[in-house]
């Protein structure tokens, strides 16, 4: 007879099989359960606990009651294939994989991050900025007074990370106890809504807020905590992993509804097209306007409707005149026209000779290099105060455009306002790329971590380039690229804000001073463009001093949600596409004004 020493030690794949056959069991004990049919709102929607009910058909008519603008989860549903065989034109299953973090083997993280701290959610405004987060990612809201009416009920916790300095919140993640759910004799808990906001500064939000509500699970007694991911996240699931996060066979349910179309739909929803144009793309389909993709790499589709057709390159159409896209082009005129109208502009010359950009530096002391005509950013030095670098920063300027323009350095802060139809739709502040330190990686370090999020966050569009520019704003702070930076300490990167060089957006459409509101408008009249972003740089969104920088006539209306910025877009194109009841509060809008 062997003894318990001569028993083979379990080995990591022993584990893994443990794990799986433990996801297995939970989806066959129900018997166990003092409780049936359980169902838990959570404010996006309810979680319906597939294991307490007994029967299918029950399952299937509790799915039936989920609300018209929430999305219901079923989960741990024994027999996935029996339920969808009572209602398959209802119901799908969801294409995610559940992973299991069994708390016996996992390990708290060794360093704690100071940056960012996490906390219980507890103020109406941590609710606000959760929903903000949830709507960048495409996520469903949460009514804020559900936190007030649930947050002391024990069954579900809800953490938010928060940064340090600035006291912005940015992530959040919602945590249920099965116990306290349905006598959970499993001892089990799960998390939901993992959301980080797409400008946050920090490396770690999301691991930080998994660690955090996983160690309270466990510090309550829980064997282990699930999750759902979708299984093409290969990112989130690369984390998951790192973690000790295992695979387990539980699945899950969800109701054909428009906010799981792009789930069930499968490949006819993909349309290669970037998040500036798919915004658009969407907000027409749902209102049943055919979509034509002529060349989605580079923005261009058609849109047609009740006999009227426009194309689109994203918020670019036939409505903009070329006369009006000639003068957004060419920095220069855009300045003549806005000024004609009365909009305050910077001092500026064109004359780049040797004596007249040492004339000008000389009296503004930094000054702004950019291309005549180009856009995203490209070759613009924004606070140049020595003749050298003014020198260089012309010459770089030069491979963008021909002509430079050299303006008098205003410092402050830019403001996007976004004008469709002679209305201001949404106002945002952009901010320049900056890094902040962990004390250990050095600053190339944090800048190609922070473009790797910047990117996958923007689905590519926004990174922070190695480049000239980016060098010569560290030297200006007085560091190299490889020097490493003290923990906490922020550093700007970049002085332009584009997007496209990793610029993050703010939005303060609710704050913005009705001067700037003005400016905007009487800009774009101008102009007379249809749609434009307009920028200013303001030294507070709250106040009424500005200088006018230029007008975009093709802004990125997806960097503004949760703004109704592709509602506005398509209701200008397509007036007669809005509902009855839109219309009539439009008109009303219209005679209040």
């Amino acid at each position: 007879m062997s003894s318990e020493r001569d028993k083979p030690k379990p080995t990591a794949n022993h584990r893994l099989k443990r794990i799986r056959q433990e996801g297995m069991s939970s989806l066959h004990s129900s018997h166990a359960l003092t409780r049936s049919n359980v169902t838990l709102d959570c404010g996006w929607g309810r979680l319906i606990f597939g294991n307490t009910f007994e029967n299918p058909e029950d399952l299937v008519e509790a799915m039936r009651n989920e609300h018209p603008t929430q999305r219901d989860i079923a989960f741990y549903v024994r027999d996935p294939h029996i339920v969808l065989a009572h209602a398959p034109q209802e119901y799908f299953l969801d294409p995610s994989h559940t992973y299991r973090l069994d708390f016996t083997v996992y390990r708290p993280a060794r360093r704690r991050r100071t940056t960012f701290h996490i906390r219980r959610l507890s103020t109406r405004s941590d609710a606000e900025a959760i929903n903000i987060i949830h709507a960048e990612r495409g996520m469903v809201p949460v009514p804020p007074d559900f936190f007030w009416s649930h947050r002391d009920a024990g069954m579900v916790t809800m953490l938010v990370a928060e940064d340090a300095k600035t006291g912005d919140i940015l992530g959040s993640v919602m945590g249920v106890d099965h116990k306290k759910a349905f006598d959970d004799p499993e001892q089990g808990s799960s998390l939901w809504c993992l959301a980080v906001s797409p400008s946050a500064p920090h490396a770690g939000v999301g691991e930080s807020l998994l660690r955090r509500l996983a160690e309270q699970f466990q510090a309550r007694g829980a064997a282990y905590m699930d999750l759902s991911v979708l299984h093409d996240n290969e990112q989130a699931i690369a984390l998951y992993e790192k973690l000790g996060f295992r695979r387990v066979n539980v699945f899950a349910v969800k109701r054909k509804n428009q906010i799981n179309e792009k789930l069930f739909v499968g490949d006819q929803a993909e349309t290669g097209l970037n998040p500036y144009a798919q915004i658009i793309v969407n907000e027409a389909l749902r209102r049943g306007i055919h979509v034509d993709i002529d060349d989605a790499k580079n923005g261009f589709f058609r849109l047609s409707f009740g006999g009227r057709l426009i194309r689109c390159r994203e918020s670019l159409t036939d409505l903009t005149s070329a006369v009006a896209l000639s003068i957004c082009d060419d920095k220069r005129m855009t300045r003549k026209v806005v000024e004609l109208a009365g909009v305050r502009v910077p001092d500026q010359i064109t004359d780049t000779s040797p004596e007249a950009i040492s004339a000008f530096l000389q009296e503004h002391g930094s000054v702004v290099v950019k291309p005549a005509r180009g856009e995203q950013g490209k070759g613009i030095a924004v606070g140049v105060s020595d003749l050298e670098t003014l020198h260089i920063a012309i010459e770089r300027a030069r491979q963008v455009s021909e002509d430079v323009l050299l303006e008098e350095y205003y410092p402050g802060h830019d403001l996007r306002l976004v004008v469709i139809n002679g209305e201001v739709v949404a106002a945002a502040l952009r901010l320049p790329a900056k890094v902040i330190g962990d004390g250990a990686a050095t600053i190339r370090q944090l800048i190609e971590k922070q473009s790797r999020r910047r990117s996958s966050a923007t689905s590519g569009e926004s990174t922070i380039p190695l480049d000239e520019e980016t060098e010569r704003c560290i030297a200006q702070a007085g560091y190299a690229m490889d020097d490493c930076l003290a923990s906490g300490v922020e550093l700007a990167v970049r002085k332009t804000a584009n997007l496209h060089t990793g610029g993050t957006i703010v939005d303060v459409t609710a704050q913005v001073h009705r001067r700037l509101i003005e400016a905007a408008i009487r800009a774009a009249s101008a102009i007379d463009i249809p749609v434009t972003g307009i920028d200013l740089m303001v030294k507070d969104p709250t106040e009424p001093d500005y200088v006018f920088i230029e007008a975009n006539e093709r802004p990125g209306l997806a960097n503004h949600e949760p703004q109704p910025t592709a509602e506005r877009f398509i209701d200008l194109l397509f007036p007669r596409s809005m509902t009855m009841p839109e219309r009539q509060l439009q008109q009303k809008a219209y005679r209040n004004d």
